[in-house]
């Protein structure tokens, strides 16, 4: 085995893993290093929504870079990948203004969407709730991805293009040498680059504890649940509901979005535990509904705890139910997912004599934005031209 690259990549996930494509793409000699089996954090257990729709407008622009590179790579390799796109449902009047005023923003920006009618909403999804909807808001270029199968997949098609991924190898030591970085495995394998990124969420904090405790790095920890087989049912695109509206960065760029959010009641049960509703039909027929938003520093993040909060989950199924009338809610999965975000900063990039490049906590953003963001941070770090 050759031990020689120009990048390591510490960290299997979608950041991690995009960075490592668009460094292969670039004609690098990549290594990709991931601690487990295959990735457990937050790339495998989200909703798998692409949606460029919800972020601010930097990250946006990196999302709608991400839309094309999965589609990109879909055309040549199947990443599980589906245009469905994505729609944002009002329930009141607030609401509404909200989706206008982002539907003018979106105009102004040239990113594609459609204001639809409560008439047509109701044409379109099949059981969405009459006395629930007024308005809905669709982005016909957003897609979604099965989260457990994409990243996997995505690796194999790197390995197809040369790219070497090893599994079960955790990093425990990152030294700098004069033009090179060595690095160590708890397995004694040793690998050399020219530079490493290390893109292992807060676990970082093992190669370097004191940085990771100097950082505002926070941990958010959300709840998610799967249903049953919905038969004979299908539910088309992303669904994103008022709460979505009132919580996403998008719609903070909006006009009346101050006065709307002082109005707020800061004490409601959707507010302490940060919870929105979205609806995903996975391949399979069942629906992912979620989520909620706990959070703690991450050098406490155990106080987060192990268990699912069932007060939470009772109450997204509550909610739920007021906006769709699935063939069943009949629950056959439950989970917690758990990823970084800065407190002050939209990611978190540290560099350590020249060569060693820590980029993590990219919170919420990471299944839209990691693509176009880590494209435009791999030319950045080798000095490349943006093509």
């Amino acid at each position: 085995m050759e031990n020689k690259y120009d990048l390591i990549v510490v960290g299997g996930g979608v950041l991690g893993t995009f960075h490592a494509y668009h460094a292969v793409n670039k004609g690098l000699k990549v290594a990709l290093l991931e601690k487990d089996a295959k990735p457990q954090g937050a790339t495998v257990r989200n909703f798998g929504q692409v949606v460029p729709s919800g972020m601010d407008s930097k990250w946006q622009l990196y999302g709608r870079e991400s839309l094309n590179i999965y589609k990109h790579i879909q055309s040549k390799f199947d990443i599980s990948v589906r245009q469905e796109g994505s729609i944002y449902i009002a329930s009141n009047e607030e609401e509404t203004q909200l989706l206008l005023e982002l539907n003018a923003i979106n105009l102004a920006n040239s990113y594609t969407s459609k204001l639809l009618t409560k008439e047509e909403c109701l044409e379109m999804y099949p059981g969405l709730r009459a006395d629930y909807v007024k308005m809905g808001l669709f982005f016909p270029e957003e897609v979604m991805v099965e989260p457990r199968l994409m990243i996997g997949k995505l690796q194999a098609y790197l390995e197809e293009v040369g790219m070497d991924v090893f599994m079960n190898k955790t990093v425990v030591e990152c030294n700098a040498l004069t033009n090179w970085v060595q690095v160590h495995t708890t397995d004694n394998t040793s690998l050399s680059a020219a530079k490493v990124i290390i893109c292992n969420g807060s676990d970082f904090k093992t190669l370097y504890p004191s940085l990771f405790a100097e950082s505002d790095l926070i941990v958010s920890k959300l709840q998610m649940m799967q249903t049953k087989h919905q038969p004979n049912y299908k539910l088309p695109s992303s669904i994103l509901t008022g709460l979505s509206i009132r919580r996403y960065e998008a719609f903070s760029e909006c006009p009346s979005y101050a006065s709307i959010k002082a109005k707020e009641n800061s004490e409601a049960f959707e507010k302490k535990w940060g919870v929105h509703i979205l609806f995903k039909q996975a391949t399979d027929g069942s629906v992912i509904i979620g989520d909620s938003h706990e959070y703690a520093p991450a050098a406490r993040m155990d106080h987060l705890g192990m268990d699912l909060n069932m007060d939470i989950d009772n109450f997204i199924l509550k909610e739920a139910k007021k906006i769709f009338d699935l063939p069943t809610y009949q629950i056959q999965n439950r989970w917690y997912g758990l990823y970084s975000q800065c407190k002050e900063e939209d990611i978190y990039q540290h560099t350590i004599d020249r060569n060693i490049h820590i980029v993590t906590g990219i919170g919420g953003k990471g299944m839209t934005g990691s693509s176009g963001f880590a494209k435009e941070n791999i030319n950045s770090i080798f000095n490349l031209q943006n093509a």
